[in-house]
Order: C-alpha cells, then sequence, then structure tokens
C-alpha cells in the first residue's frame, strides 16, 4: 500500500482559509470543503491569531528556540570531545 504524499499549501491559502473562518464560516464547513484537516486548520488560525506568520520558526516559543540552541551546542560539543580523544590516542603513540 503506497504512502500517502504529503500535502504542502502556499501562505496564501492558509491565509484564506483563516479568512473564511474569520469571516464566519464554521471549522468544519472548511474543513470538509477543502479537505483538510482540522488540526491544521486550527493551528493556521493560532499562528495567524498569534504571530500572523505561517512558519514554523516565527511560531516558536522562547524556551523551544533555547532548546534548539542548546542542542546544537551539545553536538558541537561532542564533536570537539570526539577529536579530542582521537588526538590524545595519536599523541600516546608517539
Amino acid at each position: 500500500m503506497p504512502k500517502n504524499q504529503r500535502r504542502t499549501f502556499t501562505t496564501e491559502f492558509k491565509k484564506q482559509m483563516v479568512q473564511l473562518y474569520e469571516n464566519g464560516k464554521t471549522r468544519a464547513a472548511i474543513v470538509e470543503e477543502y479537505d483538510l484537516t482540522a488540526s491544521a486548520l486550527d493551528r493556521w488560525i493560532k499562528q495567524a491569531q498569534t504571530t500572523g506568520s505561517f512558519k514554523e520558526k516565527d511560531n516558536r516559543s522562547a524556551e523551544e528556540n533555547e532548546l534548539i540552541i542548546l542542542r546544537k551546542e551539545i553536538q558541537r560539543l561532542k564533536m570537539e570531545v570526539d577529536i579530542l580523544k582521537q588526538a590524545a590516542l595519536i599523541m600516546g603513540r608517539k
């Protein structure tokens, strides 16, 4: 059974769906008419109301941004430790 391909929607389309909702059309009607998932529509509405942007990067909390930065730092430090371990092994042989 082939896996369904993930659909992508333009920013303009998302804005139009949010506009329909804000103009009084029900969530259920929008979801059914445009073959969307309710969770996607809810996410777009929330994003439009909070930041006005549909990009995930613009909708992250301060904690999420800090977590991403810290994970990158941990990855960098692990690489440095691995390099130093290799250097110690090489120096120990001489």
